[in-house]
């Protein structure tokens, strides 16, 4: 038996793993398909191929050339590990064998992934009987290096930041490039979503203008994960026409996925035991069993600690401690690349790393992947889980979920995990900061014309106004750059404001520490906020809100803050509306008044002696609920055919942070406040938001539950649920529930767009509303708490008492079909 079985066989014992496995698929191994070479590919490049031992192509690779070589636009969307690269490495090559004058840029998200495939290009480059030159070109590039890599390089290697501040804006530097450029290859293309997918889409507008500036016309070959609209985000991201090619060949072997749900600890809290602990015990049992694993946590934090766990464990065992290493941002470059090379050599048994060995760098195929925690997507989950397992050999992936309300909701839905891709890739390229932005660094690099239209976007009102700002200036019908500034320095592709804090350490001279972004400064380093970096505390001792600058002092501190924070929501514009209509049979009706039994006696007495002296009406027993059905009139409210509406539009929020709380620590008791006194922060972005009519507050009173306790209980169920169809980061969006909106005078729910004029997350979840107030009622329902939990709409304390019973009531109603 090897070492991959036994585990396997300890994970089927339902005394020991067993019993908390929430599923279990098996992905059989699936044979290779294969394709031709296309008749037209130079033979030099066939023949290089075959002599490393590749004679043939996959079907997806065969399809894939012979797309691009006939000059279409291509993207690729395979698993992991199937032979991708070769996809548009291919095509590179036969165009550098046609013409040694031609030239490729190579687009990759990290600078990693840029350095791991240059040592591949440069592998193959090699064997090519031609002076093919390949170099990267990012911020760690010597400065001495750069004139030859303009002058000489055929395949530039680099990433989205140094394409936007180190490339475009000297493009008369790079003539040699642009002048002969053919190929632009963008790998990983599902990451470029939400704000950095919306800025990549300008980069990529200011890219193809100064293409057309030199003249020529390359053609775009991509690759992604698999999403949902893969073929619709590249059109929007490139604005091109692509062809799809979505139909892997490659091989696989037998994969298991194991969804381990650790068992509950606390189960009127539904808190479960922790998910580090359990993703380390299930790694070291991987580990020690010989099985070379990788562990993937959500932060850099959680690498360290689980690292920790990992060598503590083979200690204990006496087993070699330095067999375990982690792997995060903050390494050194020759550290990581260490690493990289002890896992693929097999020195490395287990590797705890972040996202950062998500993306395809070459560390071999291990036979173990542990997920601590759902990675937040399913294309993130498949990537990662994709390193393990070599093309004809068993692989095990195991996601260990936490008490989360994502994680639970996968591990009683696996379905929705397994079936097709739910997800979308969302951006938003025209959105009015950040096209602002990238106009003026347009400008700097090329005059605009009078009329010229950026993208799909008519941009002449925005350079209008930049005109009358004195940013640019219209001379004969074109817009000049007449700013002193550069503008590519004051674009950050991460966010939509750059305009990021500094945090300084006092303690080591105004060292710098950290950046926090603009949105997040008031509640995170106000005066006397405490901010942890790396487990230590610091003290902000003071606040330069005009500089952007903190100064923060460490402390010896048994507490840390957390800001109380004051929210405001203005509809700006109602864009899309639509009614939330009341099924026929519903059980919640202005004319059908639900009495639970368990509501107090008093309530149930008086209507009982009501129904005969007030109604007249009949009492009838339902399923363990008394209606009382009331006289047309004698109805609680005016008769409604709507529970309420579905909206989308635009908001003005505005935030202000009043004081915070001292929150000791391993106890979290409250044990002291502070007063906050930094102004108030507007944001205008676009929002979802639900209402609910009137007339449901006295039918849920009725009943014993809250209409107030049901909205904060829905807030914080959407929050968790929208995430999961619209492929973004939880902390993109902003949930906010109230009692009584000043727009409507209703109890409404908003979810907004944490980006200033939205990137599109809100927009899609109002077109899949249906599907996530689905999900919202499953996360609810099938929860095993009483009155709620952190796993499905938060703890009592948060939502009241009925908040989990009045949630359910309202969800029943939103997601009943109509006429049922």
């Amino acid at each position: 038996m090897g070492p991959l079985e036994k585990v396997l066989a300890v994970f089927r014992d339902t005394g020991k793993l067993g019993r908390d496995v929430a599923h279990w698929e098996v992905i059989p191994p699936r044979p290779a398909v294969f394709g031709p070479w296309p008749d037209n590919l130079h033979p030099e490049v066939a023949r290089l191929f075959a002599e490393r031992g590749i004679p043939q192509l996959y079907s997806h690779q065969s399809r894939a050339i012979e797309a691009t070589l006939s000059g279409e636009h291509v993207v690729v969307v395979t698993p992991t590990a199937s032979g991708k690269t070769l996809c548009y490495n291919i095509p590179v090559l036969h165009r550098v064998c046609l013409n040694p004058e031609a030239r490729a840029l190579y687009i990759f998200p990290t600078k990693a992934l840029s350095q791991d495939q240059m040592v591949e290009l440069h592998s193959i480059s090699e064997r090519l009987d031609r002076d093919i030159k390949v170099f990267t070109f990012d911020g760690d590039t010597p400065p001495n290096a750069r004139k030859a890599i303009r002058n000489s390089g055929h395949i530039v290697v680099t990433n989205p930041d140094m394409l936007h501040s180190g490339i475009l804006p000297h493009h008369t530097n790079w003539i040699k490039l642009f002048e002969n450029l053919e190929t632009i290859v963008i790998d990983e293309v599902h990451q470029y979503r939400g704000i950095f997918g919306s800025h990549m889409a300008n980069v990529l507008r200011r890219l193809k203008r100064i293409c057309a500036f030199h003249g020529v016309n390359p053609r775009f070959i991509c690759c992604s994960a698999t999403i949902a609209n893969p073929k619709e985000l590249v059109e929007e991201l490139v604005g091109e026409a692509f062809t799809l090619i979505g139909e892997s060949g490659a091989p696989s072997g037998e994969k298991h996925v194991v969804f381990y749900n650790p068992p509950v600890v606390n189960a009127e809290l539904g808190i479960r035991a922790s998910s580090i602990k359990a993703a380390s015990r299930i790694a070291a049992r991987l580990i020690t069993e010989g099985a070379q694993t990788i562990v993937f946590a959500r932060s850099r934090k959680r690498v360290e600690v689980i690292t920790t766990y990992l060598r503590r464990i083979l200690r204990r065992l006496r087993e070699d401690a330095d067999q375990i290493q982690g792997y995060r941002g903050g390494y050194l470059p020759l550290e990581r690349r260490e690493i990289e090379r002890g896992v693929k050599s097999g020195k490395i048994r287990g590797v705890v790393s972040t996202n950062a060995l998500e993306l395809g760098i070459d560390i071999g195929q291990l036979e173990a992947a542990v997920l601590a925690g759902y990675p937040g997507t399913i294309a993130s989950t498949w990537q990662q889980g994709g390193r393990a397992g070599r093309r004809a050999t068993t692989s095990l992936v195991v996601v260990v979920m936490n008490s989360s309300p994502m994680d639970q909701y996968l591990a009683h839905h696996p379905e929705f995990f397994f079936g097709s891709s739910p997800e979308h890739g969302i951006l938003n390229p025209d959105n009015l900061f950040i096209l602002a932005a990238h106009l003026k660094c347009g400008a700097f690099e090329i005059p605009f014309e009078e009329g010229e239209r950026f993208g799909d976007a008519n941009v002449k009102p925005i350079l209008d106004y930049l005109d009358g700002e004195r940013i640019v200036r219209l001379k004969n019908g074109r817009y000049y750059y007449s700013s002193d500034r550069y503008p590519a320095e004051e674009v950050s592709l991460r966010t939509a404001d750059p305009c990021n804090f500094v945090i300084l350490n006092l303690s080591k001279s105004n060292q710098v520490l950290g950046e926090v972004d603009f949105a997040s400064a008031p509640e995170m380093i106000h005066e006397e906020a405490v901010y942890l970096h790396q487990t230590q505390p610091y003290l902000i001792e003071r606040l330069d809100w005009e500089g952007r600058k903190a100064y923060a002092r460490e402390a010896m501190l048994d507490y840390y803050t957390d800001a109380v924070t004051k929210r405001d929501i203005r509809v700006l514009a109602l864009n899309l509306e639509e009614a939330v209509p009341l099924a026929q049979e519903a059980d919640l009706s202005a004319s059908q008044v639900p009495v639970a039994e368990d509501v107090e006696d008093e309530i149930q007495v008086k209507f009982a002696q009501q129904r005969e002296k007030v109604l007249g009406a009949k009492t009838r027993d339902v399923d363990n609920v008394i209606f009382l059905a009331p006289r047309e009139s004698a109805r609680l409210t005016e008769p409604s055919d709507r529970l309420g509406s579905h909206c989308w539009g635009e908001v003005s929020v505005s935030t202000l942070v009043t004081k915070y709380k001292k929150i000791r620590f391993e106890t979290h008791e409250n044990v002291g406040y502070g007063e906050v006194h930094l102004p108030e922060q507007e944001l205008q972005t676009e929002a979802y938001w639900i209402t609910f009519e009137d007339w449901l507050e006295e039918v849920l009173k009725v009943k014993g539950l809250s209409l107030g306790g049901a909205i904060r209980a829905l807030g914080s169920a959407l929050a968790s649920a929208a995430p999961l169809h619209v492929m973004c980061d939880p902390r993109d969006i902003r949930c906010v529930p109230m009692v009584k909106s000043p727009f409507v005078e209703k109890a409404t729910i908003y979810l907004y767009d944490y980006y200033p004029g939205g990137v599109g997350i809100s927009r899609k979840v109002f077109e899949t509303r249906a599907r996530i107030w689905r999900s919202v009622y499953s996360l609810v329902a099938e929860c095993s708490c009483g009155k709620g939990c952190p796993a499905c709409v938060g703890p009592p304390v948060e939502v009241g008492s009925t908040g989990k019973a009045s949630a359910l009531e309202l969800l029943k109603e939103l997601v009943r079909p109509v006429g049922n």
